[in-house]
């Protein structure tokens, strides 16, 4: 562990993956709780597209990706709410044209591979000091939405008393989706795009199978998270596995005995 510890690329990523889990576990209640699972998949592709965008035009992903992933979120709850549609009905369709314009922009890229490979599955090695700043920036804003916490509760289990009791629930729906897309873009390089959405929904729905306060459910998502982004690095390393898959795995692995644990005090 001190070998592991001493290689600066590690400690690197243990910084960014725990900041990114504890993030993710954070706002995954909400995501789980208001039956928006799929919002995480929909803003992943939509980094995608941003990232490929970013590396078509030669910028920085994160200046490219974070504006067109955030402006796809807006999209997506504003389409959402003056359509009719079904939340996954509307988040499918951005869904399938951000991953589109990634493809075309990725083609357009005579040597993409290696970039693409690192931007859909993370990277350990490619976790830079601005990747963990980042890690924090996104770490820090969602801290300061603790305020909200109590509204952002009760407009989620009780949508229609919290707008008749005039709290702003529109408006934290549309700050909920901004904030989400910041941290699928924060979080792509250590997980990669296509494992993000397990980071806002798997500790999250794990949580809620062993509490029953919405309170305690939040502090288990955060902890799972974190545990299982620590392990999930620190295994990746010893066992020359990707880190976001074993991340993933080692989630679902406790997703699994929560279930078990849930069904025992059912029977």
């Amino acid at each position: 562990m001190s070998e592991l510890l001493g290689l600066a690329f590690m400690q690197r990523a243990l910084i960014a993956g725990v900041l990114m889990a504890l993030t993710a576990g954070y706002y995954g209640v909400f995501v789980v709780q208001r039956g928006l699972s799929f919002l995480g998949s929909g803003l992943a592709h939509a980094a995608f597209g941003g990232v490929a965008l970013a590396l078509l035009l030669n910028q920085e992903p994160l200046w490219v990706a974070v504006p067109f992933t955030v402006l796809v979120a807006l999209l997506i709850t504003w389409v959402r709410e003056r359509s009719g549609l079904g939340a996954d009905t509307v988040i499918g369709i951005f869904f399938a044209l951000a991953m589109a314009l990634g493809i075309v922009f990725l083609s357009r890229i005579p040597t993409y591979a290696t970039d693409a490979f690192s931007i859909l599955f993370g990277s350990i090695l490619t976790v830079s000091w601005a990747d963990v700043i980042a890690a924090a920036v996104v770490t820090g804003m969602a801290s300061l939405t603790l305020p909200l916490w109590g509204n952002w509760a009760y407009a989620t289990f009780d949508r229609e008393s919290a707008l008749a009791d005039k709290l702003p629930v529109r408006r934290d729906d549309y700050l909920l989706s901004v904030l989400l897309a910041v941290t699928v873009v924060a979080a792509a390089k250590v997980v990669g795009i296509v494992l993000i959405s397990a980071f806002l929904v798997i500790p999250a729905a794990a949580a809620r199978l062993v509490t029953r306060r919405f309170s305690a459910m939040t502090l288990a998502a955060v902890g799972f998270g974190a545990v299982a982004a620590l392990l999930g690095l620190t295994g990746s390393y010893f066992l020359d596995l990707p880190s976001g898959a074993t991340i993933i795995l080692l989630q679902c692995l406790g997703f699994a005995g929560c279930l078990s644990i849930a069904w025992l005090k059912n029977h």
